[in-house]
């Protein structure tokens, strides 16, 4: 008998509240919020108050509470799984998974032990982040992250276009120009580490590029399509 595909339910942003940069990226397939990034079926949910300032900034506890109430009133309706379209919603991994009995996966940084223990004990692992000053011990501890010596975060805000997105959220970005500068980070951190062995993407943009990063760095590269594909695949 065939049954019916198993819905996953992602917690986005806020509609209007996103920089013009993020829109633009949201266009490419492997972004987070683009429904052909996905095989299967897919909700996206707009979370009222969820931005830049409230996720990844400060993360705050009352769109926590938005989430959860909007995370619930999915699984009432039939939703198999929970994600979230920003890593760094890491941080509300516990709360999230605590307040509904379906699998909750909110970051790609949910990977990186998985990743740890594939490489080896002297095998480094470099993550990749929007914003590397946001991303805090906090957020590796709430995604499981127990060893932290061996992981290097690199992050793209001092990257001239990327900024944008941060300094000035109402211009657009030059496209080519952004996949450069990632592609040069990841360069960049395996010229800094040179013992890494694979590459976390953090950021739910970023998969777009993972298949050119996997190309000039040689290595695996884990990120939000890896995970939310493996989690479908298990239900």
């Amino acid at each position: 008998m065939k049954t019916r595909q198993a819905e996953i339910g992602i917690l986005c942003w806020e509609a209007g509240h996103v920089p013009r940069g993020l829109v633009q990226l949201e266009s490419l397939v492997g972004n987070s919020t683009n429904p052909d990034s996905y095989t299967f079926p897919v909700r996206f949910c707009r979370v009222k108050g969820a931005n830049i300032e409230t996720i990844l900034e400060n993360p705050s506890p009352v769109v926590l509470q938005a989430m959860i109430a909007e995370a619930k009133a999915m699984v009432a309706d039939g939703v198999r799984a929970i994600t979230t379209s920003c890593g760094f919603n890491a941080i509300f991994q516990e709360e999230l998974a605590d307040a509904v009995d379906v699998p909750v996966f909110t970051s790609s940084l949910l990977q990186v032990p998985f990743v740890q223990k594939m490489i080896g004990f002297r095998g480094e692992v470099a993550v990749i982040t929007a914003k590397a000053a946001a991303l805090k011990p906090e957020h590796l501890a709430a995604a499981g992250i127990t060893r932290t010596d061996n992981v290097h975060v690199h992050g793209l805000e001092k990257c001239t276009q990327w900024s944008k997105i941060f300094t000035s959220p109402e211009e657009d970005m030059d496209l080519e120009a952004v996949r450069g500068e990632i592609l040069g980070v990841a360069l960049e951190a395996l010229k800094a580490h040179p013992r890494t062995r694979a590459v976390v993407l953090e950021c739910t943009d970023l998969p777009p590029f993972a298949e050119e990063i996997r190309g000039v760095t040689g290595l695996p590269v884990f990120d939000f399509i890896t995970l939310v594909n493996a989690v479908h695949a298990s239900l």
